[in-house]
């Protein structure tokens, strides 16, 4: 069980915003965590071990990041296996709860393809996965429609493309919360993290995705 919460919206320090609502979700995962923030053409990633405690890391100003605390599955705990993920080009970021079943069968699959490992995770090859489907010309909704079906077990997925400035985001089982509030879109893995974010909430449905611009 790891917490997960996206932000796009209104430019300003998000940064810190996104570290709060992970405190919020840390009593799903604390052995690490991790914030991606989106800085013209390329993604700025943080990510520690441990609890985040009084830690107050610089951001850039955004108008889109996203964040995640960790409860180890595959792989240690360590830096390379904290999220988000990144694809190859550094274009895709990626943060993810839940068990891909069939990840080896997938990650063989890509390294005969090229792609290059960056962790022990199962979640790093959502990151790859999309990469292979927009390079053939998908955009990130139907890449992740596609890399969804593909994917065994009980997953929810938030993927940030920093081209379009958007966060794209699935679920099977494992739960998601959108929010809005008129300035900003926000998501997460249990509404508490959207308290001071968002007055209208929308569950997500199984197998339904939802795209935040």
């Amino acid at each position: 069980m790891c917490g997960i919460f996206g932000y796009v919206g209104e430019t300003g320090d998000v940064g810190p915003k996104v570290l709060a609502a992970l405190k919020t979700l840390e009593y799903r995962g604390y052995d690490s965590w991790g914030v991606a923030v989106g800085t013209g053409d390329q993604i700025d990633v943080q990510k520690r071990i441990g609890k985040i405690g009084t830690t107050a890391p610089e951001f850039p100003l955004t108008d889109i990041a996203f964040g995640h605390t960790r409860w180890a599955t595959h792989g240690g705990v360590t830096d390379a296996n904290a999220h988000p993920h990144l694809d190859c080009s550094g274009r895709l970021a990626v943060i993810h709860n839940g068990i891909i079943e069939n990840f080896r069968e997938l990650r063989n699959d890509l390294r005969a393809l090229g792609h290059v490992f960056q962790s022990e995770t199962d979640s790093e090859v959502v990151a790859h996965l999309l990469e292979d489907e927009m390079a053939n010309g998908a955009d990130l909704t139907i890449a992740l429609r596609n890399v969804f079906s593909r994917l065994h077990g009980l997953n929810a997925i938030i993927v940030m493309d920093i081209t379009t400035k958007e966060l794209v985001a699935a679920k099977s089982v494992s739960p998601l919360v959108v929010g809005a509030n008129g300035t900003a879109s926000t998501i997460a893995s249990d509404a508490l993290a959207l308290r001071d974010h968002a007055d209208r909430l929308l569950y997500l449905e199984d197998h339904h995705l939802v795209r935040l611009k």
